[in-house]
């Protein structure tokens, strides 16, 4: 076990060191006083008992207390009195010393401490706005943040403006992937569908065969996996901006519509939906919310049980903290609880990975968790108690529809 624990803060540890050498100068001072005292006493004693020429006397006379010394006694008296003048000396010296340095000393670490955040002040605001980026919900959503520290060019500004070029060249390089990502999915897209064309120009030939339109059939499936894969995509790469325009949108009215449209394919998965609606206004795109509800209640559809006893429940509220939430849970296979964080990467799913030719692309989740954080929420998950999941969504509440903050 540790029985010393170091300082934990640079300032302190500035403050410390620079208390102990002044604590060890003033020491050193309080020393050299003392020597160039001592050696003064001597000095002036030495001065006053001189040794008499060779044949000569000289004799030292001195009356104490009406007492007339001469000769040793008088030599011996001024020994004497040399001892009590260096212990009193001693004494006041280190008495009175040692309380002038303590008050002192007091006051030198009292302004040390003032000085050491004065200078570190500069690397508070690096850690500063470093703490900012890490703790945005998004790595590059904080990119766009700079220090740009003013002053003399020290070790301090030369490490800002070194942070500051390094989190520059990381804005361009996620805004350059996401440019790339938008354009690419833009390119697919022609291929894509001039391949539909043409597909289902075959198929639909008098002439022709079974097999012709049984391929055909084959490869429109193929082809719509592709183009789901590819909006997808487009999809994630403009939510994972920032939100500039933002308009009133009532979450309740968003779960009504989305349950509405899949109403279809509830009953082609024989599951049950059951919509329990209340008003939960917030601000922010329509389309990328109503995508984001869609994505969920799709989720919760895919992966169900296909005994008929399945069922998706869609839930709007407002929260009590200002927030308003949208909550999907369904009946389903057992979710192990490590694997719940991964369903929110891309192309990631339950016992199938990065299989784009699969009925889900693995971007349902993902698309969600950034529609989500660029209006400025959250998303949650965990698993549901018999099978299945729960998926919260949060979203910061909005009183532009009569919802004032509860």
């Amino acid at each position: 076990m540790r029985l010393f624990r170091a300082p934990r803060t640079l300032r302190l540890r500035l403050t410390l060191v620079y208390g102990a050498l002044f604590l060890v100068a003033g020491l050193a001072l309080l020393g050299v006083t003392y020597l160039l005292f001592d050696q003064q006493v001597a000095r002036s004693f030495e001065n006053r008992i001189v040794t008499a020429p060779p044949g000569r006397h000289k004799q030292m006379i001195i009356i104490q207390d009406d007492v007339r010394l001469t000769g040793d006694t008088a030599v011996e008296w001024l020994r004497q009195q040399e001892l009590k003048l260096r212990g009193a000396a001693l004494t006041s010296l280190l008495a009175q010393g040692a309380v002038a340095l303590v008050a002192v000393g007091g006051t030198a670490v009292a302004l040390g401490w003032v000085v050491a955040g004065r200078v570190l002040a500069p690397l508070h605001r690096v850690t500063d706005t470093a703490r900012r980026i890490a703790a945005a919900p998004m790595a590059e959503r904080g990119l766009h943040e700079r220090i740009a520290l003013e002053g003399p060019q020290d070790e301090v500004k030369q490490l800002a403006d070194t942070f500051d070029t390094m989190v520059e060249r990381l804005d361009h390089s996620f805004d350059g992937q996401r440019r790339f990502v938008a354009n690419a999915s833009h390119e697919l897209r022609t291929p894509l569908t001039l391949n539909r064309a043409l597909v289902e120009l075959a198929m639909h030939r008098r002439t022709a065969s079974p097999d012709v339109k049984e391929l055909g059939e084959s490869l429109l499936e193929i082809n719509t996996r592709h183009e789901r894969l590819i909006s997808g995509l487009l999809l994630l790469a403009r939510s994972e901006r920032e939100i500039a325009e933002r308009s009133p949108v009532d979450l309740a009215d968003v779960v009504t519509h989305v349950v509405r449209q899949s109403a279809d394919e509830a009953t082609a998965a024989k599951v049950t939906v059951y919509e329990v609606t209340a008003p939960a206004p917030t601000t922010g795109d329509a389309l990328l919310l109503e995508r984001l509800v869609h994505n969920l209640v799709e989720n919760g559809l895919r992966y169900n049980v296909d005994d008929g006893s399945g069922w998706v429940r869609v839930v709007s509220r407002a929260a009590g903290d200002g927030r308003v939430e949208v909550e999907v849970s369904n009946t389903g296979p057992d979710v192990p609880p490590y694997d719940v964080p991964l369903l929110f990467k891309p192309f990631h799913r339950l016992g199938d990975e990065r299989v784009v030719t699969a009925p889900g692309a693995g971007l349902g989740l993902s698309i969600v968790r950034s529609i989500a954080l660029a209006h400025g929420g959250d998303v949650r998950a965990h698993p549901r108690d018999g099978g299945g999941l729960v998926v919260t969504a949060s979203l910061p509440r909005s009183a532009a529809l009569g919802g004032g903050a509860q």
